[in-house]
């Protein structure tokens, strides 16, 4: 932190990663972190590393979806991201991703590990489809392996963790994922997520008719509110990621102007 705001005090990064200048959001460093590369492909191992210092906020989000190509050689390995991020006491990070998107025969493993301070706050917000949904490429990649770990004041507080083989099992079956191609998790951690907010984000937000997604929102421990979307138009899944984001920022941290805009 200097004067009030929040900065960017050290970065480095390897295509293709890149990290361009932060801009102030209300004292906020928002960052877009660039894959500058067509994509990811089998046998590549992208990791990323932030740390959020005491007091600090910052907002971070993607430029675009993440495609994922398969290997030329079908036995090579799969593409592999890891991604820690570290939050200190008292501070504040708002991570919002653009979905991933496996291609025909891709293999994916990707493992976010967050670790914050009981005081901090968390938006997260991560997205992942069943392939290139708009052209009919649907439950076509090769297998997709996913971790999400939460770690509150060095407790385990949430773990999401999967792995989906199309080869193996059918995922368009009504017990499974049925008609949606769009799936998303978001977490947030505040002391003022409460059970009553996350029952009425479920009435308003989740319940409306004929919404065109499916989704649950409930407060998984003191403190943190889990939600999970699935859905079968892309419009109508950005339009609910983004609403509730803007329900998180405007009745949680009070703060909407962190939504931003690429």
């Amino acid at each position: 932190m200097r004067g009030g705001r929040t900065v960017l005090a050290h970065s480095y990064a390897e295509p293709p990663f890149r990290l361009g200048r932060t801009f102030d959001l209300q004292g906020a460093a928002y960052a877009i972190i660039v894959c500058s590369g067509p994509g990811v492909f089998g046998g590549d191992v992208l990791r990323q590393t932030v740390h959020v210092a005491r007091g600090a906020r910052v907002v971070l989000t993607s430029q675009a979806a993440l495609q994922v190509h398969p290997s030329p050689n079908p036995s090579s390995n799969p593409a592999i991201l890891q991604s820690t991020l570290v939050v200190e006491d008292d501070a504040e990070l708002h991570g919002h991703w653009d979905p991933v998107i496996p291609f025909a025969g891709a293999r994916l493993e990707q493992q976010f590990d967050l670790r914050i301070a009981a005081s901090s706050g968390l938006y997260w917000g991560d997205a992942v489809m069943a392939g290139r949904v708009s052209r009919g490429e649907v439950w076509q990649f090769a297998s997709l392996s996913h971790e999400l770990g939460l770690r509150v004041g060095g407790s385990l507080a949430y773990m999401e963790r999967y792995t989906l083989d199309p080869r193996e099992r059918a995922l368009d079956q009504p017990w499974t994922a049925g008609r949606a191609g769009y799936f998303a998790t978001s977490l947030v951690h505040h002391a003022g997520a409460t059970g009553a907010i996350a029952e009425r984000w479920q009435r308003t937000l989740a319940a409306a008719p004929d919404a065109g997604f499916q989704a649950g929102i409930d407060l998984v421990a003191p403190r943190l509110i889990a939600a999970r979307v699935t859905a079968a138009d892309g419009a109508r899944f950005g339009r609910f990621r983004a609403a509730y984001r803007a329900a998180a920022l405007e009745d949680i941290f009070r703060s909407p102007e962190l939504a931003g805009r690429k």
